[in-house]
């Protein structure tokens, strides 16, 4: 099975051709004329026979569900290529604005961040929108040079903590949750940085000196209100199964339909974003997905490295962590044969 092209729909002329679409040429397909007559000897030349008309192939029309986590009626969104798109849809189809929306989870509307959507959506997902809820700010005091946050970031301007490391300075404060996205530091919005920036902000902040994080924690339905990780029974609770195929997200241009990833895929992807997390303190699985894709066209860890300074050069990735990645990635494909 191919891949389906799912075309940004504000570009004119795009066309998308469904699995179950047929093939082959239509008539006239072949040069500006149609097939020709043969012509009677001595009689005139018949004139071209005009191309029937076909109809045009459907657009494949991919429909969500989506509901509030904290509780809502659902709603049915399509038409989106990019995070920042599905954003809008959701807050057009429940009256808010898409800046409200801090994250989307995938088929659980709990804060749980393997649930977690990234940069593909299955075609059978149901979609999870956390909203902003109170905002909180707790001073920190930097005792050792890890503070034991996982961030990452929605896509759409805002970084937000993905996990919590036991027996961390965090983890000590009672106050910040998982779930909750990083507003400002010391009075310095942070809105619209990318995870790995908050990251850098925050190893980069000086030992034994307090600092200020200007926290928005989601809104939560009463029965979740003061759990920090314990989950609550919750009448919405999607029981969904997973598809065979997903819409993969993209920054900017189309949002093709895709198969699943491999096995390898997978197993690759997973074990470089825990190196991600090691090396730079974020959690981004469709990061770690491009890497290895990146992988796939390269022979040597001098090649990949190569490749990835023209695809993400603004990471800036150091030499010793690129060598792991790639070490990672060829255990990987041993792992799964």
């Amino acid at each position: 099975p191919g891949r389906l092209g799912f075309p940004d729909p504000l570009t004119p002329g795009g066309s998308a051709v469904a699995p179950w679409a047929g093939g082959g040429e239509t008539a006239g397909s072949r040069g500006s004329g149609g097939p020709q007559r043969p012509v009677r000897p001595g009689g005139p030349r018949l004139s071209a026979c005009p191309p029937t008309p076909t109809a045009p192939r459907a657009r494949p029309r991919l429909v969500f569900r989506t509901q509030l986590a904290h509780g809502s009626p659902t709603g049915k969104i399509e038409g989106f290529t990019n995070v920042r798109e599905l954003y809008a849809k959701i807050a057009e189809a429940f009256g808010i604005a898409p800046t409200e929306i801090l994250f989307c989870t995938l088929n659980s509307h709990k804060v749980d961040m393997q649930k977690l959507l990234g940069g593909q959506i299955g075609l059978e997902d149901f979609i999870f929108a956390h909203v902003r809820g109170e905002t909180k700010e707790v001073e920190v005091t930097k005792t050792e040079d890890a503070l034991g946050l996982t961030i990452t970031d929605n896509g759409a301007g805002y970084a937000f903590i993905k996990r919590i490391k036991e027996g961390s300075i965090i983890n000590r404060i009672e106050a910040v949750c998982v779930g909750d996205s990083i507003e400002a530091i010391n009075d310095h919005s942070i809105v619209g940085c990318r995870h790995y920036e908050v990251a850098k902000m925050l190893r980069e902040l000086p030992k034994s000196q307090p600092f200020t994080l200007r926290l928005v924690q989601p809104k939560r339905a009463f029965d979740m209100i003061g759990q920090r990780s314990r989950g609550s029974k919750y009448p919405m609770e999607a029981k969904v199964s997973s598809g065979r195929e997903t819409l993969r997200l993209r920054s900017g241009g189309a949002a093709p339909v895709e198969e699943v990833p491999s096995e390898f895929e997978e197993e690759a992807s997973r074990r470089v974003d825990d190196l991600l997390e090691s090396y730079m303190g974020i959690r981004d699985p469709e990061l770690a997905s491009t890497m290895v894709e990146t992988s796939k066209k390269t022979v040597s860890v001098q090649e990949f490295a190569r490749h990835l300074d023209s695809v993400l050069g603004e990471f800036a990735f150091p030499d010793e962590f690129v060598v792991e990645v790639w070490a990672a990635i060829g255990e990987a494909r041993e792992a799964c044969g």
